[in-house]
């Protein structure tokens, strides 16, 4: 198998953290090299702390709340582009 999702590692890195299987095991059943699998566990167990950061709720608001302000700047962005157009129409100017 080539491509791995995140999910999918975390689930190896797990049969054998849980104590159930062998690093050997594992990665011939899935038929990942050992040097891989423990570059996955060594990049599970420093992220392990993220589990217990922010919530998806707040992730989620966080992201509306980004939304809005860009639609908000575009919304001004675009009030300008007209005002600039009124005012050159005005002045007769043509840039």
């Amino acid at each position: 198998m080539g491509k791995w999702t995140a999910k999918e590692k975390a689930r190896i890195v797990l049969e054998v953290l849980s104590g159930g299987r062998t690093v050997t095991d594992v990665c011939r059943t899935h038929g990942v090299s050992e040097s891989v699998y423990y570059r996955w566990q060594k990049k599970f167990l420093e992220d392990a702390h993220l589990v217990f950061g922010a919530t998806c709720k707040e992730q989620e608001a966080r992201i509306q709340e980004l939304e809005r302000l860009v639609g908000q700047m575009a919304l001004e962005l675009e009030v300008l582009k007209k005002a600039s157009t009124i005012s050159r129409q005005r002045k007769g100017g043509n840039w």
